[in-house]
């Protein structure tokens, strides 16, 4: 059982001090403070505590967080649909020994399978990977390579390093994203978001000889934002 160990990891995370986090459950700093070390709290209390982090009691008491990639972690935080099953939207990801977050590679024979595969965390754990200590960690980035020539500069072949975009509303227009939508797979393109009034992206080339053509919301799978090119 990680209760203890879960309050403590939970409460750091958001910023919290014993004394806050007391008020805020109703209890005293004292309580809280046995309950981070041995003491196992109520029923009521554990309800309390996870309502308060958005966690379900079966993460709360089962889930080492300690384990947790920054990534992970920040996501389950900050994503308040993350374990309420609504719109459920869960990244496969691989780690190293440390629980660090890796890069996965997703070449062009495998972006076929990748629309299948995407949300198969043993799809994901096959692709190469690597890691770039220079990159964010607390940021997912994965790595595509480009089809086509419909986005020069960037050529045909290049490898592009994209960080995972988990809210949608967050999309810029004018910047360039891969875009997995389930008619289209694997998609490199400039974005331009309509989602709050249509439900929909515009979706554009660099290359003018492609036209424009526009995706449902519904449609999509998963968002990256292009970072970087390794050509």
């Amino acid at each position: 059982m990680y209760l203890h160990s879960n309050i403590k990891i939970l409460r750091k995370k958001k910023g919290l001090t014993q004394e806050a986090l007391a008020e805020r459950l109703m209890i005293s700093r004292s309580k809280l403070a046995g309950y981070e070390l041995t003491i196992s709290p109520p029923l009521d209390v554990i309800v309390r505590i996870g309502e308060s982090f958005n966690v379900s009691m079966d993460m709360l008491i089962k889930e080492d967080l300690a384990s947790y990639s920054e990534f992970k972690l920040r996501e389950l935080l900050e994503t308040d649909q993350f374990l309420r099953g609504r719109k459920l939207r869960i990244l496969a990801t691989t780690v190293d020994e440390q629980g660090r977050e890796l890069i996965e590679v997703v070449s062009q024979k495998v972006k076929a399978s990748y629309l299948a595969g995407f949300s198969d965390p043993e799809f994901i754990a096959e692709l190469p990977r690597f890691a770039l200590p220079f990159l964010p960690m607390d940021k997912k980035h994965r790595v595509f390579q480009v089809d086509g020539d419909s986005m020069l500069p960037i050529p045909d072949g290049a490898w592009i390093v994209c960080e995972y975009v988990d809210d949608w509303m967050a999309i810029k227009d004018g910047e360039r994203y891969v875009i997995v939508t389930e008619q289209d797979g694997v998609t490199f393109k400039i974005a331009y978001n309509k989602i709050k009034d249509e439900q929909k992206l515009l979706l554009c080339s660099a290359n003018p000889i492609y036209a424009p053509f526009e995706v449902e919301a519904e449609q999509v799978r998963e968002v990256w934002r292009y970072r970087l090119a390794m050509v």
